[in-house]
């Protein structure tokens, strides 16, 4: 094992500069709104001059690189779109050229979630060179995520018949330790129906804010009764967005809307999650106030729709679980200690994999997720190259002791 390490350790040391300006090409592609065209062009060239067997788009515009046609399926899952990036004058620095500064890239999409790629795709072209991959079929699947998470690996298993993976991991920052689960969550809007009138004469209308001003209060207070999971954490919910109908601002509004999101525990499922908000509403507004779970059915940039619920259950897998311990193998191998385990507080494509499809699955990935979605959003360069040699150990470490 200490000469594969060493062998592994040597590789990426000679691709060093190579992982580090694969990394900056990409977070300098900008890939907002789930328009991964191009940057997934990118990684797709990169892949190819790797000579991985098989590069290729799906269906819905994801991009998947495969290596090897064992009887098991790996997939190393890292999403490449990005959220906007705001208010332009806020940043000190070009968004997406991004600058470096002691060691650290700051960029959109540098730690959410780019900083990922170049790492399973240079470790998986490492495993293959050294012998690794212990007869698996491994997958690099850039895929989008930001709008709607879980979509993506859903349409790859579903949309794609045959690519069913028997293991999954996600490349969401983790600190470069083992993650391995986190809450779910439900999309919610509530709507208050009223009835137009001109504002001064307001009394001949029904105000539909007026309405939802104690809905609004419902909710806040029952934020703080939620329960809570001893990994997970709390659940909550929070109101994230309104909007009213009106004729003019000199008109009583006919509709109002709050958007509701509902994070949930292990415990908690679609049903009585929604019978829960849809108890706040007292029973004389029923008829006029109605809670409606949110769908997903916009299409890809190709086009590709792929109609979901924006249901997202919780998941975990146990600290002993073997797909755990592989990854913590990993680690004690290539840098010599037992890192703790961790879960995200945010929500990933996990939602899918281990949520609904049931794969086992795990994160790891550099970065810090506190960083994501900021103006401030950086990486440690050191740990994007360092994460390929993880990527590159992990599939010997899982076939050798599955």
């Amino acid at each position: 094992m200490s000469e594969t390490i060493q062998k592994i350790k040597a590789h990426v040391a000679d691709s060093r500069e190579k992982i580090i300006a694969f990394m900056r090409e990409i977070c300098a592609i900008p890939s907002m709104d789930s328009q991964i065209g191009p940057v997934g062009e990118r990684i797709g060239a990169e892949m190819r001059k790797l000579g991985f067997d098989e590069v290729r788009f799906d269906k819905m515009g994801n991009i998947l690189g495969r290596i090897g046609n064992g009887s098991k399926t790996i997939v190393y899952d890292s999403h490449i779109d990005t959220v906007g990036i705001g208010d332009r004058s806020a940043w000190g620095w070009d968004p997406f050229e991004g600058k470096v500064e002691d060691g650290m890239l700051y960029a959109r999409g540098a730690c959410d979630e780019k900083g990922s790629t170049p790492g399973m795709v240079y470790g998986l072209a490492i495993a293959r060179d050294l012998g690794l991959l212990g007869g698996l079929t491994a997958y690099y699947f850039g895929n989008m995520e930001e709008w709607c998470d879980g979509i993506a690996p859903n349409s790859f298993v579903e949309a794609d018949p045959g690519l069913r993976p028997d293991f999954v991991v996600i490349g969401e920052p983790t600190k470069m330790r083992i993650y391995r689960g986190h809450k779910g969550r439900i999309e919610l809007r509530i709507i208050a129906q009223g009835k137009s009138a001109h504002a001064a004469s307001h009394y001949l209308g029904d105000n539909a804010i007026y309405k939802m001003a104690n809905i609004i209060t419902a909710v806040r207070e029952l934020d703080r009764r939620l329960k809570v999971d001893p990994f997970l954490g709390k659940a909550t919910v929070a109101v994230t967005d309104v909007t009213a109908r009106t004729a003019s601002l000199n008109a009583v509004p006919d509709q109002f809307t709050i958007y509701l999101d509902r994070r949930i525990i292990f415990g908690e499922d679609q049903e009585n999650t929604l019978a829960q908000i849809k108890g706040l509403i007292p029973d004389y507004l029923q008829d006029e106030i109605q809670v409606e779970q949110l769908h997903y059915d916009t299409p890809s940039y190709t086009g590709f729709v792929f109609p979901v619920d924006k249901y997202y259950p919780a998941w975990a897998l146990e600290e002993s679980h073997p797909l755990v311990e592989a990854g913590h193998r990993t680690i004690e191998a290539l840098w010599g200690e037992r890192r703790s385990s961790g879960k995200w507080d945010f929500s990933t494509n996990g939602t899918y994999w281990a949520g609904k499809a049931k794969i086992p699955s795990i994160g790891f990935g550099p970065g810090e997720e506190e960083w994501a979605h900021t103006v401030q959003e950086h990486i440690r360069l050191d740990d994007v190259v360092d994460a390929a040699e993880w990527y590159a150990l992990f599939p010997n470490t899982l076939t050798a002791n599955p």
